[in-house]
């Protein structure tokens, strides 16, 4: 009986031994899948937005300046290239220990940047499609005036959008701090992995949470409307010229319009989900403790940011021609710079 005994503990200490032993492996494996999902986002993202920045600097020092919307979506890919740059990359190098920025103050500045460019992203997007909506207004109409006073004060509105979301995530900086083992601390705080969001009170969470659901839903709606009204107006044009071959610029009109549709359609996927995630955390509180689903909201609001230049690059013709020289040139450069050393 006494070696039963014995023999029993030997199993039950052993197979607590195994399990201690697996897992820290198990945590290793998932900070190793978790890496590469943040590298795969910074890999596709920072060159895809630096060469739609490229693309249209170049445009801009060729031609002395810029339409409307290539002024628009040139902002765009500086405000997802900083989600991308200063969120994503950190991460990266966090996960896989190469360098870690996330002290209290790196915490405060990449959660600030972060919230910022991300809440431009989202506003950009909505003054793309509304932009690209009133390009379709029959000359001579209201709307057409609209977009002339749109184009003309662009720089203010891109001024009035950096203001207003600036002020909106001042709250990072007052709530962000690094990670802490104090779980008194950590009441009504959001892990976000390195980082944790500090509330004073649960009602200033849900007020922090409501303010920032807003700020997305509301520009959602708007886009959704104009890229709504696009649709119907391609379908009926479609319709008008069927049989018929349509002029240059309105099929230059309609490229621009499919594209618009199809990064607000990818917007409203992704940040959708990020949305429905920041919901259930609000609602679920034992959620804050952990990082799962704020890795979740990041790597879906990260991945509009990795993934829409490369939208812009396959749609549009200025960006997509001014990249194709730049291949180009490169070879011929290298090709001249053998033959003068020969």
């Amino acid at each position: 009986m006494g070696t039963l005994v014995w023999i029993t503990n030997r199993f039950v200490i052993n197979r607590l031994q195994l399990h201690h032993k697996a897992y820290p492996s198990a945590m290793e494996s998932e900070e190793v899948v978790r890496g590469m999902l943040y590298l795969f986002l910074t890999v596709v993202g920072v060159p895809g937005n630096t060469a739609v920045i490229v693309a249209f600097l170049l445009a801009l020092y060729q031609e002395h300046q810029l339409l409307p919307a290539d002024a628009i979506v040139l902002h765009l890919a500086c405000a997802n290239l900083l989600v991308v740059g200063v969120r994503c990359l950190l991460e990266t190098l966090a996960t896989f220990r190469l360098a870690n920025v996330f002290g209290d103050t790196g915490c405060q500045g990449v959660i600030f940047v972060y919230r910022t460019s991300r809440s431009l992203s989202i506003w950009l997007t909505f003054v793309l499609s509304a932009y690209q909506c009133l390009s379709i207004a029959p000359p001579g109409s209201s709307w057409a005036s609209v977009r002339v006073l749109v184009a003309r004060y662009l720089a203010v509105i891109f001024l009035t959008l950096w203001v207003i979301n600036t002020s909106m995530s001042s709250s990072a900086i007052a709530f962000s701090l690094g990670s802490r083992n104090d779980s008194v601390l950590m009441q009504h705080s959001i892990n976000v992995q390195f980082c944790y969001v500090r509330f004073p009170t649960a009602l200033s969470t849900q007020v922090n949470g409501a303010v920032q659901v807003g700020r997305d839903v509301v520009p959602m709606a708007l886009m959704t409307l104009a890229s709504l009204v696009i649709l119907v107006f391609l379908y009926r044009h479609s319709q008008q010229v069927k049989g018929l071959r349509s002029g240059a610029s309105g099929g230059a009109e309609r490229r621009a319009a499919k594209a618009v549709v199809a990064l607000v359609t990818l917007y409203v996927l992704l940040y959708g989900v990020d949305n429905g995630l920041w919901v259930y955390t609000l609602t679920v509180r034992k959620t804050m403790s952990s990082s799962l689903i704020s890795d979740l909201r990041i790597f879906f609001s990260s991945l509009y940011a990795a993934l829409s230049p490369l939208v812009i690059i396959a749609t549009n013709r200025k960006v997509n021609s001014r990249l194709r020289c730049v291949v180009q040139e490169r070879p011929i450069q290298d090709k001249a710079t053998t033959l003068s050393t020969v």
